[in-house]
């Protein structure tokens, strides 16, 4: 008899707990996808391009916001979504460290288009994806939006930086690293 009380407290409490987390990771997803939701449309916004880009790439990964410090030292992180076919598939983080002349806060976001299966596959099967090393990456500026074709699409992953905001010298992708968040 007190087994099966032992049972029923603990099937008890598992239910209990499965039906109050369950809403609240749906809630959780739910603003995850609006922040990417909103990043693209203000990335889209910002550079049609990027809106044309999308129909072709095999996958956008979009980090919304990431934060950038330093003063001498510097440092960024921030976290994104994978997307493919408009589906998300897996969470990343972008971290990234640096050295120089720098001082300010800034906070931006960006979104990289893989336009390739083996670029797709190099991120996924990498235990963490340092930009400069794999697959190439070109950070498209507004001159080289306007001239993005069939034609001119030769690379293997095209990076859109969007939302700029904030006060710091300097701003790149050399030196991130992207990992999958397990």
């Amino acid at each position: 008899m007190l087994l099966s009380r032992r049972m029923l407290i603990s099937g008890l409490t598992a239910s209990a707990s499965t039906a109050i987390a369950a809403p609240w990771s749906a809630l959780a997803a739910s603003a995850v996808d609006n922040k990417i939701d909103k990043a693209l449309r203000k990335l889209y916004a910002d550079a049609p391009a990027a809106k044309d880009l999308s129909t072709r790439a095999k996958a956008i990964l979009v980090f919304p916001r990431i934060t950038k410090a330093g003063f001498l030292f510097g440092g960024a992180y921030g976290e994104g979504v994978l997307r493919k076919g408009g589906v998300d598939v897996a969470n990343y983080n972008s971290v990234a460290a640096s050295y120089g002349l720098q001082a300010g806060v800034q906070s931006f976001g960006y979104a990289l288009f893989f336009m390739n299966d083996q670029a797709l596959t190099y991120l996924d099967n990498s235990a963490g994806w340092e930009i400069g090393s794999g697959p190439s990456v070109v950070v498209v500026d507004k001159g080289m939006a306007k001239k993005l074709s069939s034609t001119t699409l030769t690379q293997d992953v095209y990076a859109f930086i969007f939302g700029q905001q904030g006060l710091m010298a300097g701003l790149g992708l050399e030196g991130s690293k992207i990992t999958r968040m397990r």
